[in-house]
């Protein structure tokens, strides 16, 4: 985002209504709670959350060979994904770091629509145009000005979508669809993704159509959900965040949160059967080399937080956390996630809380719900 006043999306007037903490987050005005952040997580992992994440950013690729290109930069095998699905990538840089995480959906053989992040919407863009093809089959074009993005997400999503939209909106787990008449003459596209780990669907929507599309499912049942809880449920299920877990090197020096998709160790979204920019680095670890664990506190004491270090069990230090927080749906137990070496899922390691205090903890590999 380019410095100056924070950017108000078409919904902040609806986070005032409710009364919503607002806080500037990477240049947008959104709100970091409205009642609290453990009432907001489990309203969403029992009923329905909703989300305003028009931060987020959305871009279109379009050309004959769009699917071919966007393969050759991605770790994901793009050409595997049928038009009508949506599917999760890394893009490295030519040294094999990652730059950004990505939901993509492809809407034919000829069109995909990608969500960047927040911050990365200015980063990505000069990506994606520096790697396009020289004889312009493929075009890329920025509707994030235009576009409002809501989320929502739990186990009642699909009855407040068909209360509001009707049977005929609902799309199924990383599926894409474009929305189909309704009584709100919303338009736009559904997808079946989020960032909670639950059931539910992102809905991109022109931002004229946010406020009643807000309102009408704020009527049918749906929590408003904000900045904070939204950062407890994706570390419960292991979700990565962009400028904490990693970062890209275009925006932050920090070589510590520099990382591959190997690193990451996300089970998802890498396929190395096909070749892809920075794909060297990550075919060359050793199963020695640190990577992304969650770790979860089997005592009382000091929550795990983003810088704290890990040890061993004879005190030598293995990894640093990235991210730590209570889960609410685990009686605020303390989590992390964590760049640690040599572990495997169940042994024992120590978190250095402060100078006096170590809490004994358990490495798994999330979900931890």
């Amino acid at each position: 985002m380019a410095t100056g006043d924070p950017v108000r999306t078409a919904l902040y007037d609806e986070h005032v209504a409710l009364d919503a903490n607002i806080v500037d987050f990477h240049g947008f005005e959104l709100p970091i709670w409205y009642s609290n952040i453990t009432e907001e997580h489990l309203a969403c992992r029992s009923s329905a959350g909703l989300f305003d994440v028009s931060h987020m950013g959305s871009f279109s690729f379009k050309g004959e060979n769009v699917r071919h290109w966007l393969e050759s930069i991605a770790t994901q095998k793009v050409t595997a994904i049928e038009p009508g699905r949506c599917a999760y990538t890394h893009f490295l840089d030519h040294d094999g770091y990652l730059i950004d995480d990505m939901i993509f959906a492809v809407v034919s053989e000829n069109e995909i629509l990608g969500v960047p992040n927040a911050s990365m919407i200015p980063v990505m863009w000069e990506w994606f145009t520096s790697l396009l093809p020289e004889d312009g089959s493929v075009v890329i074009e920025d509707l994030s000005p235009e576009t409002s993005i809501i989320a929502l997400q739990g186990p009642n999503a699909k009855r407040f979508c068909e209360m509001t939209l009707g049977l005929e909106n609902h799309v199924g787990r990383f599926r894409w669809a474009k929305i189909e008449e309704n009584e709100l003459e919303i338009t736009g596209w559904i997808q079946g993704t989020g960032y909670t780990g639950e059931a539910g669907y992102e809905i991109f929507i022109p931002n004229s159509d946010a406020p009643k599309l807000w309102r009408s499912l704020v009527d049918a049942g749906a929590t408003p959900v904000g900045l904070g809880a939204r950062d407890t449920l994706r570390l419960e299920k292991g979700f990565l965040l962009s400028g904490v877990d990693f970062a890209s090197p275009n925006l932050d020096d920090n070589t510590t949160l520099h990382r591959d998709s190997w690193e990451t160790n996300v089970p998802f979204g890498l396929d190395t059967e096909h070749d892809f920019i920075g794909k060297a680095r990550v075919i060359s670890h050793t199963e020695n080399d640190a990577r992304l664990w969650g770790v979860k506190q089997l005592e009382k004491g000091p929550l795990p937080r983003g810088g704290k270090i890990v040890e061993d069990m004879e005190g030598n230090q293995i990894g640093t956390l990235t991210s730590g927080a209570p889960a609410p749906s685990l009686d605020r137990t303390g989590i992390g996630l964590g760049y640690i070496s040599g572990v495997t899922p169940g042994d024992e390691v120590m978190i250095v809380a402060s100078p006096r205090k170590k809490v004994r903890a358990t490495i798994s590999r999330p979900p931890f719900v």
